[in-house]
């Protein structure tokens, strides 16, 4: 069994690699039964499966949550294309966003963020580089990432159980890499809990109805305690020269010490518990949030994901990005730019991925492959200086 892990892992489509993969398909079969799935079912979701995908193993060990900076991570996510798309589809979905918000509590404007960062509202499900077979994937991680092993079972279980209530047919039972489906991307064990028909066809469709995939994020986010008509959090100015408690206090607290908005409003409900989140050190913006933020983290486990979504969610409803900047070490491009820096390393040979204005692994080897060309240091970043010297300026 090692030896064929190790050649699955590696891509190979040795005959060895595929029997043992095969081998434990046939072995989950009777696990997937004592759980309540139908053996018919289980042979309808395996059909033409016969191999481990090893594009899920690589991408099983990267994830950009803990190893991006705050700039990078923000840049991708909140900006004026992310922005400007958002206050499109709020306006196209207005009707049933009147209809979920009335019905959960949960402002629309963070429910179209959480789409943008999940999804890029839709459009990563029409990808097949990210979106591909959910069983398939989650048996690859079953059978070959020990680390994975007892999630993605547990997780294969569940959405066996999706297809056997025929919420979706086998052949549109699509995640990405770990598992993750659809618009909002909720993994099989969150969806049994939280899915929702919004739009009343009879089926909980997150890949192909907006208002079941909205109102299925505003469902997680209220069973988990989300506070109707209250904010995630404030951007706030730190007074120089002194060091800060941990933990939470009371705004009025915070006030007390010199933590005030940086917008210099006062706080509007000062006796609110709030904790200070400062992610790029002193030379980045500082932030005190709320009970709010610890919700959306039950959504993705991390503080740059939250707070992503708290910003982008702001700058949707109209209100203004942070007002001190991220402290990135070169002077930035905007999201068409981006796109300009993309295209023209592609057709210098440096850059084959897509061109999507995100800066990935891919974006930054090219980069620094260019950077090397011309005699510039090599940091990968994508600067006004490299797009400038792209140009021939």
């Amino acid at each position: 069994m090692f030896l064929a892990v190790t050649i699955a892992v590696g891509g190979s489509t040795s005959a060895l690699a595929d029997a043992g993969f095969q081998q434990w398909i046939a072995e989950f079969r009777s696990v997937a039964i004592q759980n309540g799935v139908s053996g018919a079912v289980y042979d309808r979701a395996f059909r033409g499966i016969t191999a481990p995908d090893p594009e899920v193993l690589e991408k099983a060990r990267f994830q950009p949550e803990f190893r991006a900076s705050a700039w990078q991570y923000f840049d991708n996510r909140v900006n004026e294309r992310s922005v400007a798309t958002g206050r499109q589809l709020a306006q196209r979905w207005k009707p049933w966003l009147d209809r979920i918000e009335q019905q959960f509590g949960v402002e629309r404007h963070i429910l179209l963020a959480i789409w943008s960062i999940e999804s890029n509202y839709g459009e990563v499900l029409n990808n097949e580089r990210v979106m591909r077979s959910l069983p398939r994937s989650l048996a690859t991680l079953g059978y070959a990432d020990q680390r994975r092993a007892k999630f993605a079972r547990n997780q294969l279980i569940a959405a066996l159980k999706i297809l056997q209530n025929g919420d979706i047919p086998e052949n549109q039972l699509t995640s990405s890499w770990a598992g993750a489906m659809g618009h909002t991307q909720f993994i099989p064990t969150s969806y049994q809990a939280y899915a929702v028909d919004m739009d009343g066809d009879g089926r909980r469709d997150i890949w192909n109805s907006v208002p079941d995939a909205l109102a299925t994020a505003a469902n997680l986010l209220r069973k988990n305690g989300w506070r109707t008509g209250e904010t995630w959090g404030y951007e706030v100015v730190l007074p120089s020269g002194r060091k800060f408690p941990g933990g939470t206090m009371s705004l009025n607290r915070w006030a007390s010490i010199g933590v005030t908005r940086a917008n210099g409003k006062s706080y509007p409900r000062p006796s609110d518990s709030a904790e200070l989140k400062v992610l790029q050190g002193r030379d980045g913006p500082a932030f005190l949030v709320t009970k709010n933020f610890t919700v959306l983290k039950r959504y993705n486990n991390a503080d740059k994901y939250a707070l992503a979504v708290g910003l982008l969610a702001d700058q949707i409803a109209g209100y203004s990005g942070p007002m001190r900047d991220w402290g990135r070490p070169f002077e930035p491009l905007s999201y068409d730019e981006t796109e300009e820096l993309q295209r023209r390393l592609d057709a210098l040979g440096y850059y084959s991925g897509p061109i999507d204005g995100k800066i990935g692994e891919g974006s930054r080897s090219a980069i620094k492959a260019f950077q090397a060309r011309i005699g510039l240091s090599q940091d990968g970043h994508p600067s006004k200086e490299v797009l400038r010297k792209l140009r021939g300026n």
